[in-house]
C-alpha cells in the first residue's frame, strides 16, 4: 500500500452523511499526508456529482472529485449518517461500493457506513461494528455478521468499521498506524490533541 507515490485515500460524502463522520477521518488523514507522512500520498473527498453536498445538519462541502471519476484507491473510507438509511436499498449505490471493493485493497466506514458495507454483501462471516443504536440493524442486514458491541473499531484486515461518530477518528488514526507507523499515529494524535485511547476487537 505504501509505494513510491503514497496511498490515495478516498473518503465519500453524500446527501445527510453525518459531518464529524466524514471531517473527523479527514482531519487526522490530512494531517498525516500533509505533516508527517513519507511519499506522497493523497487524501480526496469523493461526491456523487457536481454540486456541493449538503450534509446531516446544513455544511455544504464541495468535493475534490465525483464517484464515476475517482481514481484507483487504495483506501475508501465510507461515513454514516441519516443519509445512508435511502442507499440500503440503493442499487447504484451498492453496486458501485461493490465495484470498488473489486480494486480497494482496504475498505473502512464510519457509524452507519457499514450498514451499507452490510447491505452490499461485504461484511459476510466477519466480525464488524456500527452505532449503538444500529448495532440490532446490523445482524439483521446479514445474520453471518459477527456483530461487536462494546469496541470502538474492529479491523478485519481488509475492512475496518467503527461505531459512532467520534470513534472514526480513532479508526482513522488506526489507520495511520498501519500504513504508516504506531509513532506516526501518535504524532498526529498530539498535534491534534485527540486524548481518548482506541479501543479496538
Amino acid at each position: 500500500m505504501t509505494s513510491d507515490r503514497g496511498p490515495v485515500i478516498g473518503i465519500l460524502f453524500f446527501r445527510d452523511v453525518d459531518e464529524l463522520d466524514a471531517v473527523g477521518p479527514w482531519e487526522v488523514l490530512k494531517f498525516w499526508a500533509e505533516h508527517v507522512a513519507p511519499g506522497r500520498p493523497r487524501v480526496l473527498s469523493i461526491g456523487p456529482g457536481g454540486r456541493p453536498v449538503r450534509c446531516a445538519k446544513g455544511l455544504r462541502v464541495v468535493t475534490d472529485t465525483t464517484m464515476a471519476r475517482a481514481p484507483r484507491l487504495d483506501v475508501l473510507v465510507h461515513p454514516g449518517g441519516p443519509g445512508t438509511r435511502p442507499r440500503l436499498k440503493n442499487d447504484a449505490h451498492l453496486e458501485w461500493v461493490r465495484r470498488r471493493r473489486a480494486t480497494t485493497p482496504l475498505l473502512a466506514s464510519v457509524c452507519t457506513g457499514s450498514l451499507v458495507y452490510a447491505a452490499a454483501g461485504l461484511l459476510a462471516n466477519r466480525r464488524a461494528t456500527t452505532h449503538w443504536r444500529s448495532l440490532d440493524l446490523l445482524t439483521e442486514l446479514d445474520h453471518t455478521i459477527e456483530v461487536q458491541r462494546e469496541v470502538r473499531f474492529v479491523d478485519e484486515g481488509d475492512i475496518i468499521t467503527s461505531a459512532g461518530v467520534s470513534a472514526g477518528i480513532d479508526m482513522a488514526l488506526h489507520l495511520v498506524a498501519r500504513i504508516d507507523s504506531p509513532a506516526a499515529a501518535q504524532t498526529v494524535r498530539h498535534a491534534l490533541q485527540y486524548e481518548p485511547g482506541p479501543v479496538t476487537a
